[in-house]
């Protein structure tokens, strides 16, 4: 085979293997899964702690993705964390909706979960989430655990 032909397809497959890794790349950080709507709406929701909550993470209900985390900013006033999120049009919330930040798994990603309430009045572009849970974050969990158990020792004597 010719040197230049042979180079030439190194240089194909090296290309290749490039596309492969920036197509892998993009899909472990969900970069590639794009929210492709075309009427969306605004909705905000103030958390004490937001783990690690981060932009275009999903907002789902039941399930299925309704929309994603579009900023999160700190309030100097309340001292919690304002994220705004874009919702899809097709999804109208009641205004009792409550929003929690929730865990795929036991380590995985973190994701803003809605659970619709019974209100007829739904939630329009720009309003507030009036009922929030905030994200379990695991070594508080495990330092009321060891206090807890402390104080039971240091009582029982």
């Amino acid at each position: 085979m010719d040197r230049t032909v042979l180079d030439l397809w190194v240089g194909v497959f090296v290309v290749a293997g490039i596309l492969a890794l920036m197509f892998l790349a993009l899909r472990v950080g969900n970069a590639s899964e794009t929210y492709n709507v075309r009427e969306t709406y605004e909705l905000v929701a103030s958390f004490d702690n937001i783990g690690g909550l981060k932009r275009r993470a999903p907002v789902k209900s039941a399930g299925v993705v309704v929309g994603r985390v579009s900023d999160i900013q700190f309030d100097n006033e309340k001292f919690v964390a304002r994220v705004t999120m874009t919702i899809d049009r097709r999804y109208r919330f009641p205004r009792d909706t409550t929003a929690s930040i929730l865990t795929s798994g036991l380590l995985g990603e973190q994701y803003i979960g809605l659970e619709g309430g019974g209100d007829e009045k739904m939630l329009g572009n720009g309003e507030s989430f009036k009922l929030t849970q905030s994200a379990v974050v695991l070594e508080k969990l495990i330092g009321q655990f060891l206090y807890n158990k402390a104080a039971e020792g240091g009582s029982a004597k």
